[in-house]
């Protein structure tokens, strides 16, 4: 069975299968085997109050999820794509910086370092030790080396671990997120992805877990090749509801936080116009009728994005499946991008 779902499974998805197959334990090792430069990391941070996250593509879509976990300990925390902070700097001054590049090879990165000479408490998050970026900044690196599949999956678990390594020494309690790595949750997405079956455009959002939608529309947007963005729920809210109609797919973001009441009712509108709609939910409230949830049990933080994430993942990988032959082989980009 396995070698006739080889020979007709497109090899970019049959590599980002393997790459999901050991995420929950390289995470788990990365998580345990960085909490040195976490606390050097934390270190700077509680002499700082300030945190500046930059990153391009899924490294940017990490940084604006975990923002605002620091923020919630108090940490003026802020994520930025490292292009703009190129183009525009914001001021770094009595800041701690943490460059993510799970190649630690972007070229924003190495024009960063060239241009600036860094600065201190300046650190870097990365899949690769021998990299440009672990070379030249003190970093937490991840197990398991680089991801060689196209579209982000285990190097956004492991990245996400090695932040929980950060908040544990910032005094955070770490272990709802390990469970959820350990025991990891395994709804049906097939009864959302029916839902989606007539429609080539999807519009994630969430509220504190905004940075997981953003993390979604890119990989869907990767694979599928079909225009998947993100919207923050209050700009969603603002005007691009107009768009909305049986030929637009949402899917939310509902964590067991304070935002979760907003998330339902955007989800409440959004059935209203016609368009399907999926809720990733660890809420613990009602589901939403007229949407379609694939549910988990009631988290927030680290502990929802651990749970939810592997399972947008399969279904961001399934809705590409479905409507590219060769999804996961990119045809105008490259794993690693070197221009900009």
């Amino acid at each position: 069975m396995t070698n006739t779902m080889e020979t007709t499974r497109p090899a970019g998805l049959i590599a980002i299968d393997r790459e999901m197959a050991r995420q929950h334990e390289d995470a788990l090792s990365s998580y345990a085997g960085a909490k040195q430069t976490a606390q050097a990391i934390a270190a700077s941070l509680k002499k700082n109050g300030s945190l500046v996250l930059l990153g391009m593509g899924g490294s940017h879509a990490v940084g604006r999820a975990v923002e605002p976990l620091y923020r919630a300990i108090g940490i003026d925390a802020i994520a930025l794509p490292l292009s703009e902070q190129l183009g525009q700097p914001l001021s770094l001054e009595g800041r701690t910086v943490l460059i993510t590049s799970q190649s630690g090879e972007s070229a924003e990165v190495v024009r960063w370092f060239n241009e600036t000479g860094g600065i201190s408490d300046t650190f870097g998050l990365t899949l690769e030790a021998g990299s440009f970026l672990a070379r030249t900044a003190p970093s937490l690196v991840g197990a398991g080396g680089t991801e060689l599949a196209f579209a982000a999956t285990r190097s956004l678990t492991v990245s996400f671990a090695l932040h929980l390594c950060v908040l544990a020494a910032l005094g955070e309690d770490p272990a709802a997120a390990i469970v959820a790595l350990t025991s990891p949750e395994t709804p049906s997405i097939d009864t959302a992805l029916a839902a989606l079956d007539g429609v080539g455009t999807v519009v994630t959002s969430g509220r504190r877990l905004q940075g997981l939608a953003e993390a979604l529309a890119l990989g869907l947007t990767e694979l599928s090749r079909r225009p998947c963005f993100s919207l923050e729920g209050g700009q969603l809210r603002h005007g691009p509801m107009e768009m909305l109609g049986s030929a637009i797919g949402v899917v939310l973001f509902r964590g067991q936080d304070n935002t979760a009441g907003l998330v339902t009712a955007m989800a409440v509108s959004a059935v209203e116009t016609g368009a399907p709609v999926i809720i990733f939910d660890a809420s613990g409230e009602e589901p939403v009728a007229g949407a379609v949830t694939i549910a988990f049990k009631p988290a927030a933080g680290l502990a929802a994005i651990f749970a939810m994430l592997p399972v947008a993942q399969r279904f961001m990988i399934a809705f590409a499946d479905a409507r590219v032959e060769n999804a996961g082989t990119p045809v105008r980009s490259t794993k690693i991008t070197r221009s900009e």
